[in-house]
């Protein structure tokens, strides 16, 4: 089993704040803003959609249309497909290190990560936390928020049409041949007892920045150094950590005992 940390969601430059940690524990990874067909109003958690949240948190951009993927719960939208199903989809480069370089196949397991932060309801709005004291409260941090097993990947454009609901069903995306869409696993092959993709909540164990650091600096760990993982990286970290600078989705990670070991101690 191959481990892929994927990074999706909100960050500085695509939706311009991080995505919320709910006060209790929920992490809502906001989707990009996209010319895609789902809008930021059509999304929910529990009684509140997206842009209420957004609008609370950020009222200084206008939030319209967004990419929603992956789509992991089915609660997300307000008027959800009846054959809906949740799935993952990627494109261009970084399916191609996907597909050749990583040699992706069913059984591997995709972890999302993205750009966190902690809120708070004051008056029935959303604020961010601020000078509350603990650092992974106080700050942006590197969380991971959801995770698919790959139980089938779909390349074939007829197929992946019939998922009409998601992004990489479009017309726009369907008929390029780096297009790929992934379906999870019924249940989790090393934890049969959870569904082969779904949501987490927060925990200090998946979040991944080293306290006192940048969000993107991480916790020293052998399984995502640069000789663990597959391909090309370097570590620019100037002190103790682990940080990959540049713009990049999709970081796998050699197929070890301690790589599963680490993965399966998430959940």
């Amino acid at each position: 089993m191959k481990i892929i940390l994927s990074r999706k969601g909100f960050d500085s430059q695509n939706g311009k704040t991080p995505s919320p940690i709910m006060p209790n524990g929920d992490l809502i990874s906001m989707p990009i803003p996209s010319g895609d067909k789902d809008r930021y109003q059509d999304l929910v958690y529990q009684s509140h959609d997206y842009l209420s949240i957004l609008s609370d948190l950020k009222p200084s951009v206008k939030y319209g249309r967004c990419h929603v993927d992956p789509d992991l719960s089915p609660a997300t939208r307000k008027n959800r497909p009846d054959h809906w199903a949740p799935a993952f989809g990627q494109i261009n480069q970084s399916q191609i290190y996907l597909s050749e370089t990583v040699r992706v196949e069913p059984g591997d397991l995709f972890l999302f990560f993205g750009s966190f932060h902690r809120v708070k309801e004051e008056n029935g709005h959303y604020r961010y936390v601020r000078n509350s004291g603990d650092f992974y409260q106080d700050h942006d941090i590197h969380a991971i928020f959801g995770y698919l097993q790959i139980g089938k990947i779909i390349t074939d454009p007829a197929e992946a049409k019939k998922l009409s609901w998601h992004p990489h069903a479009c017309e726009d995306r369907i008929h390029n041949p780096t297009n790929a869409i992934y379906l999870p696993t019924e249940h989790l092959s090393f934890h049969p007892d959870l569904p082969g993709c779904g949501l987490f909540q927060y925990d200090e164990r998946r979040v991944l920045t080293f306290e006192g650091h940048p969000k993107a600096t991480w916790k020293p760990n052998g399984v995502y150094t640069p000789d663990s993982i597959i391909g090309k990286r370097k570590n620019s970290s100037k002190g103790p950590g682990v940080f990959y600078c540049g713009i990049w989705q999709e970081l796998a990670l050699k197929e070890t005992p301690e790589a599963a070991q680490w993965a399966i101690s998430l959940f």
